[in-house]
């Protein structure tokens, strides 16, 4: 799902499970090489997590208010507060490690 300024009160801030947030760009290989893995976990934890995506070149906005400085970054929202963040390409098993105690 993307996220944009438009509908992010209501993706993410409202939502009643927790959101993932993947801060990306299309020229960003790193950021190409996560999709797939949070595919992946979107299915694994489906109905208990959403995934979104955020575009930064598109939505310089909300990467500007979350404080992108670098990407890939994934930011984990629970009850609308940030939970937690990670900076960079991991493997799936270290990604997997935000979810575990969602």
């Amino acid at each position: 799902m993307q996220i944009t300024e438009e509908n992010f009160e209501t993706e993410v801030i409202r939502s009643s499970i927790p959101v993932a947030l993947d801060f990306w760009a299309e020229w960003c290989g790193p950021c190409r090489m996560l999709s797939p893995i949070l595919e992946e976990i979107e299915k694994d934890y489906a109905g208990k997590v959403k995934v979104g995506k955020v575009n930064v070149d598109q939505e310089q906005s909300l990467a500007e208010r979350h404080g992108i400085t670098a990407i890939p970054c994934l930011i984990i929202y629970r009850d609308g507060k940030i939970y937690k963040r990670q900076v960079g390409l991991a493997p799936k098993t270290a990604v997997e490690k935000l979810f575990k105690d969602l």
